[in-house]
């Protein structure tokens, strides 16, 4: 069990000087948003969000969410799909635009997604699953990781042996979402199952769930025994929380939360940034962002019903601006 988190982690080549990685998130961490959690968090692991290998196998040019810059290391490209071959083609990809490990997700609970094989589906499909993981490592020189959940329901806990098949089959780190996929993001997560996997496994176990403060990531590192937390929705319209978690388990000392003009200010230039890299389109993908900044002050409510029918920067703008500005005189 690791008892100082100030302590590099090694997932196998890649050393981490940090204990606490952002989840990949669809629809929320892309390249804007990575760059302000980097900015409170520089050492942790960043991660795209997840990537279709079969998507990828029929386009040359890469897809906007697989774009990663050079200094935003260290960075996963997470790829998801039930075809080994595929993958393999995929995380070559990944690995020359400059990912310093390729994750598998094997735990996203979406139908769109089970239904076609991917995702938690592979829960259900444990050789596939390893042969997948074996295709991947046979194909790129970084190390290969897999982020998952307990089962596909209460009646399937198999995360034991599915997480034994996957360090068998070469990754070396694993992620484990303490929720079973019929669970979805419902009821506490389970991290007494993650104890569990850690006792059974020689390689990184992160643990996932439930990680909404600094306070609760210790709590799971101390019940889990877990090599390092991820941290998920909690990140949501707050990327400062992956750079306080870190701070407290380095130091005991707790970060003041930013006040809601900083939160507003991050806001504004979230939504600059989505208007810069995708346009009118990322005005559109900005909103539910700009409703998760907007919470925990005097008309907050309003803000956040106002800024989710956005139609273009400047009227997105135009509210945030009108919000600091009451700020700054109350």
């Amino acid at each position: 069990m690791v008892t100082n988190w100030a302590t590099p982690l090694k997932i196998g080549s890649v050393e981490l000087h940090s204990r606490v990685l952002q989840s990949p998130l669809s629809g929320v961490t892309d390249l804007v948003f990575r760059r302000l959690v980097r900015r409170y968090a520089p050492q942790s692991m960043l991660y795209t969000e997840m990537v279709n290998a079969t998507g990828l196998h029929y386009v040359q040019e890469l897809p906007k969410i697989m774009e990663v810059e050079r200094a935003e290391t260290p960075i996963s490209i997470q790829l998801f799909d039930c075809r080994p071959e595929f993958l393999a083609e995929a995380a070559q990809r990944a690995v020359a635009e400059g990912a310093d490990t390729v994750d598998i997700n094997m735990g996203c609970p979406v139908n769109k997604i089970t239904k076609n094989g991917g995702g938690s589906s592979l829960l259900r499909q444990p050789e596939v699953a390893a042969a997948i993981v074996r295709a991947v490592v046979a194909a790129v020189s970084v190390p290969v990781t897999v982020k998952t959940r307990l089962g596909w329901c209460d009646r399937e806990i198999t995360i034991l042996d599915f997480a034994r098949r996957m360090e068998d089959a070469g990754a070396q780190m694993i992620t484990v979402h303490g929720r079973t996929r019929a669970q979805g993001y419902n009821g506490p997560a389970k991290w007494d199952w993650i104890r569990r996997v850690k006792e059974v496994l020689s390689i990184p176990v992160i643990a996932n769930g439930d990680i909404f403060s600094p306070q609760s990531a210790r709590a799971c590192l101390e019940q889990t025994g877990a090599d390092g937390v991820m941290c998920s929705r909690g990140t949501m319209g707050y990327p400062f929380l992956v750079g306080e978690v870190d701070h407290y388990l380095r130091t005991g000392e707790l970060l003041p939360p930013p006040s809601a003009h900083t939160r507003l200010r991050v806001a504004r230039e979230h939504l600059l940034g989505m208007y810069a890299y995708k346009g009118d389109r990322g005005i559109r993908q900005a909103r539910k962002h700009m409703t998760w900044y907007a919470k925990g002050f005097a008309d907050a409510a309003t803000l956040r019903d106002r800024l989710c029918r956005i139609e273009n920067l400047v009227e997105g703008l135009d509210l945030l601006d009108r919000a600091l500005e009451r700020l700054d005189r109350d």
